[in-house]
């Protein structure tokens, strides 16, 4: 099944992880795919492995908390592939800490990256999109925030609760233009994001099988296929939504 046949696709946050997974998941379905991320090696990478298995991809080193280097991104992809069809926007940190203790360096940060990196995106793919046939968005909220509270996680828990209230205002503003937007919300994950400072893959999954329903780690293929589905046609009906996949851990 190759739902993305001819279309550019750009994912942001895509030299590890979900965003990654997420990368070489629309090249596989026939996707020309822009990987934009902080560094350089692991984008590189992630355009190799797609490059290997036969697609076209290119890659860009991007600060999402940066206008101009956001708007930069967009033009380079229009400029590299010819348009503009489908968006992840999936760049992402978590930095642990209270809200007495949080150093307010590190609260801007993570607020800068998840937030206004989210809205920076989308603000440059809809201004693109609207005026060259549309799009499809999709942006990674997590199921802390909107859904959940975790202690200690208070900037990431704000940050990505405001993804989502910031995908459905979006989607709103940008349906009539004739560009869907969505988001999904993934639970812990097999990437390093879910792992507690000196915790082994073994030990995350035995703390996981008793705090998540499903009693285990979600794959990362998991959440990109979510993440593909939102893109495609075939959620043609779904603008707005925030879709949850956590294993039941926020049911």
């Amino acid at each position: 099944m190759e739902r993305f046949a001819d279309k550019v696709v750009l994912v942001t946050g895509a030299g590890s992880g979900i965003g990654r997974a997420a990368a070489l998941g629309f090249a596989k379905e026939g996707a020309k795919v822009m990987v934009a991320g902080r560094s350089e090696e692991p984008l590189a990478e992630t355009a190799n492995l797609i490059e290997r298995a036969g697609r076209d991809a290119a890659a860009r080193t991007t600060d999402v908390s940066d206008g101009e280097d956001v708007a930069g991104l967009v033009s380079e992809t229009v400029e590299r592939f010819g348009g503009l069809h489908v968006a992840a926007n999936n760049a992402g940190v978590l930095e642990p800490g209270t809200v007495a203790e949080m150093e307010e360096e590190a609260w801007n940060r993570v607020v800068a990256i998840n937030l206004t990196g989210a809205f920076l995106c989308m603000k440059h793919e809809i201004f693109y999109m609207r005026d060259h046939g549309g799009g499809t968005i999709v942006n990674t909220a997590s199921n802390i925030g909107a859904h959940a509270s975790r202690p200690g996680l208070g900037a990431y828990a704000a940050s990505k609760a405001g993804v989502s209230t910031l995908t459905r205002v979006a989607a709103l503003e940008a349906i009539e233009h004739g560009v869907r937007i969505n988001a999904v919300s993934p639970g812990p994950t097999d990437t390093s994001m879910s792992l507690r400072p000196g915790e082994t893959e073994e030990d995350r999954a035995g703390r996981l099988a008793e705090a998540v329903p499903i009693g285990r780690v979600g794959a990362r293929d998991e959440v990109v296929s979510a993440i593909l589905w939102l893109a495609s046609p075939e959620s043609g009906f779904t603008v707005g939504h925030d879709l949850v996949v956590d294993g039941g851990a926020t049911a």
